[in-house]
């Protein structure tokens, strides 16, 4: 494939369209830029970029569900790409074989997710993304979609409650009560993360940054 046939002044991600090479099935719908494009033509392997985790994500890296490209296909107005993939596992962060499971007249979910989600991408990751799913749960029935419908403020209360909270813990010596305040907090700044659409992914690069740095050169190394 000549990349330059591509139109990258339209955008430098090129909208991909993923498809099951042996049932037809649409899989799921990504993003590439010019190098996870690159990488996907050498490897034959899917790499796109995340919007959300703002990096370089080869499909399958935390899952082993890879997805092995057999075919290459660039519309007509040279700005979308389709991929034919021989999947392994499935291919949805929800446990299912397909992204699109949801029938938005009837609101009828038509599939069921086949993994553990928990086991499989952990549970810090399995609840951000159940947290943004609460994002169109009704409020009455949903905690998470009450809190999050109640914008900035409320979010915000509930994190500064739960760092009390939870140092009040640490300051009483009490182990059972540390743990438990430690998951409440962790869960609301989920969701003011959440809020944001900031994926934790982008919380362990800043951290893996800042691994071997001193913590006062970091802190100097701030813009004002």
């Amino acid at each position: 494939m000549n990349l330059d046939q591509i139109d990258w002044q339209k955008s430098e991600l090129l909208p991909v369209i993923v498809q099951d090479s042996t049932t037809l099935e649409v899989l799921m719908m990504a993003y590439m830029n010019r190098e996870s494009l690159e990488l996907s033509l050498s490897t034959k392997v899917a790499h796109y970029f995340s919007r959300s985790k703002q990096r370089l994500w080869k499909k399958g890296e935390s899952s082993g569900h890879l997805q092995h490209i057999e075919r290459f296909l660039l519309d007509c107005d040279n700005d979308t790409l389709l991929i034919m993939v021989r999947q392994e596992g499935v291919a949805c962060h929800t446990g299912r074989k397909s992204c699109f499971f949801t029938d938005i007249e009837s609101g009828e979910t038509i599939s069921e997710p086949q993994i553990d989600t928990v086991a499989t991408y952990g549970i810090i990751d399995d609840l951000y993304h159940t947290i943004l799913e609460r994002k169109n749960s009704d409020p009455n029935t949903s905690w998470t979609a009450k809190l999050l419908s109640k914008g900035d403020n409320a979010i915000l209360k509930k994190v500064v409650e739960e760092a009390g909270e939870f140092a009040f813990a640490v300051k009483d010596d009490n182990e059972n009560e540390i743990i438990y305040e430690c998951a409440d907090l962790v869960y609301h700044v989920l969701v003011a993360l959440g809020h944001k659409n900031i994926s934790p992914d982008r919380i362990k690069q800043e951290l893996a940054r800042r691994v071997g740095v001193s913590g006062i050169a970091e802190k100097n190394s701030r813009t004002k």
